[in-house]
């Protein structure tokens, strides 16, 4: 297997609205970024991937852009853009440029020019299409973001495709034209000297023929039905990727990432296998549905290690010969992961280590979410108005208007799943606001920002942040990290993941528990034969062999 820097990489992701604000207005910015670039030194991350910080009327944080080659006002310029670039190539630090080229917002110019009439040159760089023969949607599609995946536009009767908000049309990738404006857009920023771009929901951009509407017995006449069988992974989409490969992104040496919501593992080996010159990791997000019942995401069930294990498992193996697995419990779009497969009270210190322990010696790429590395925890905001994210908005109108759910409900659903909970600012301090802003915070801070900041977390020696620098350490020291070999150990047991790592005569294993009860690892003898403890979250080893604490994490080299 090839050794690259992006399989060797640690990479810290910066939500940029809600990491630092140095100018007042309550909302995180570049030059708020750049004061905190020795902070994320010493953490001793290796790339910042950055959320999107273009033009955007911001109707969904960013992700609805208006202009591919500027940056948001309230973010900064380009300039300091370029300041953070460099301050970040300073310190050996990699930046990952998000890149959002399924859709763009409807104030970006192409979509102004497309809405203004059938015959303007733009009008196919976005997918339209006329209603049904009563004026209904052209297809039964259900946007993401909840209700019909079509806006009808006034102007020229017809409908235009929107997976995500309404203000978000979806680009036409059928039309040349518009890829190589998108490929130009590309090459701006990789000739700026951007390393590394991580592709929003890069699987959706092919779309199938004739967009058909999804036939199932179960629905009514007018009821909505997902369609993502009819745009994910879609008829194109890897002759798209090897053409964006051939055409921009094998010309530098940069680091990919593509977002795969609904991908397997056989469907990340054709995104990633080094010889198909596509992307080299990709986001799935199989784990991520472990606490999803029937209905979905708003439907919270609880999980199971031995199904959280399962999937990691499965995608450990199934890329254990071709492609690359990324490494992450939480994002952007995700709770907390503390909060939700550690255990956010009195174990939260132990929990946060212990899962940092499983993202850091699993074998991928980990990505860190910006105040994991200090243990943040979910919000539980008491009202709904506490919230900004149009997801959570527009999921609470549509279960209220069917009527079927309670609003208390729907409140816990959110404090368990709402993207707010990753949203929530930056931890820094015990001053007002936890040191995020002198203003009004964009979102509010979580209240626990008094016990839960940097400033005590650098203070105090056994501290989370403290052990994740520990962790990136020992990843840059100890190739069987990074390159070692997986394999699985008690498949069965309710509580503990367990498994060792071997790259040639180095031989470690790893022991989690995750309960808040003594467990016990019934290990075979020739894994008992322990050399050294390399890293775990309690001060002491274990007395018995075996035995792990509550939330213990313990990882050992193994005698030869």
């Amino acid at each position: 297997m090839n050794r690259t820097f992006w399989k060797e990489a640690v990479v810290y992701q910066i939500y940029p609205r809600s990491f630092q604000d140095s100018n007042g207005d309550g909302i995180g910015d570049l030059r708020g970024i750049i004061s905190r670039l020795d902070y994320l030194q010493k953490l001793g991350i290796d790339v910042v991937w950055l959320s999107p910080v273009y033009k955007s009327p911001n109707d969904d944080n960013g992700y609805d852009i208006s202009d591919y080659q500027d940056i948001m006002d309230e973010f900064g310029n380009l300039q300091d853009w370029e300041e953070l670039l460099s301050g970040l190539h300073e310190r050996g630090i990699r930046l990952m440029m998000d890149l959002v080229i399924n859709h763009s917002s409807d104030e970006h110019a192409w979509f102004a020019e497309s809405r203004s009439s059938k015959e303007n040159p733009y009008r196919d760089y976005y997918i339209w299409r006329p209603g049904g023969p009563d004026g209904e949607p052209p297809n039964n599609w259900s946007s993401i973001f909840s209700g019909p995946a079509w806006e009808l536009d006034e102007a020229t009767g017809e409908y235009y495709l929107h997976l995500f908000s309404r203000k978000q049309p979806d680009l036409n990738w059928e039309n040349p034209r518009l890829r190589e404006a998108l490929y130009k857009m590309i090459t701006f920023w990789l000739d700026k000297g951007v390393d590394g771009l991580r592709m929003d929901v890069i699987n959706l951009i092919s779309k199938a023929d004739g967009l058909p509407t999804v036939e199932r017995a179960d629905l009514a006449p007018g009821e909505l039905a997902g369609g993502g069988e009819y745009y994910m992974n879609g008829p194109r989409v890897h002759e798209f990727l090897q053409e964006m490969n051939r055409q921009v992104l094998s010309k530098y040496d940069i680091m990919t990432v593509g977002e795969t919501p609904g991908a397997t593992v056989e469907d990340a080996i054709l995104y990633t296998a080094e010889d198909r010159n596509e992307l080299q990791m990709v986001f799935q997000f199989e784990h991520m549905d472990v606490d999803s019942g029937p209905d979905g995401k708003w439907d919270v069930t609880p999980w199971s290690l031995q199904g959280l294990r399962a999937i990691l498992h499965k995608w450990q193996v199934g890329l254990a010969e071709q492609g690359w697995n990324s490494l992450y419990l939480n994002n952007h779009d995700q709770p907390r992961m503390v909060s939700r497969f550690g255990n956010d009270g009195a174990y939260r210190v132990l929990s946060a280590k212990m899962l940092a322990t499983l993202l850091h010696t699993l074998k991928g790429t980990p990505y860190i979410y910006q105040g994991e590395e200090i243990g943040m925890t979910n919000v539980k905001f008491p009202v709904l108005e506490d919230y900004q994210d149009i997801e959570t908005h527009n999921m609470y109108r549509e279960k209220m208007k069917a009527g079927d759910v309670e609003h208390e409900t729907i409140l816990k659903a959110i404090h368990a799943k709402g993207r707010d909970n990753a949203r929530t600012p930056m931890q820094w301090s015990t001053a007002e606001h936890g040191g995020f802003t002198d203003g009004t915070p964009w979102l509010k801070v979580n209240p626990n920002y008094t016990s839960i900041n940097v400033e005590e977390a650098l203070a105090d020696p056994d501290s989370v942040f403290h052990y994740y620098r520990q962790l990136i350490a020992l990843r840059k020291h100890h190739p069987v990290m990074v390159y070692g070999d997986y394999e699985l150990l008690l498949p069965e047991h309710e509580y503990i993941y367990a498994y060792t790592r071997t790259l040639e005569d180095i031989r470690w294993l790893v022991l989690l528990n995750f309960s808040d009860q003594p467990q016990q690892a019934e290990l075979p003898d020739e894994l008992k034969r322990l050399e050294a403890r390399i890293i775990g979250n309690y001060a002491e080893s274990s007395v018995l062999p075996g035995l792990l604490r509550p939330y213990e994490a313990a990882v050992y080299k193994l005698k030869g």
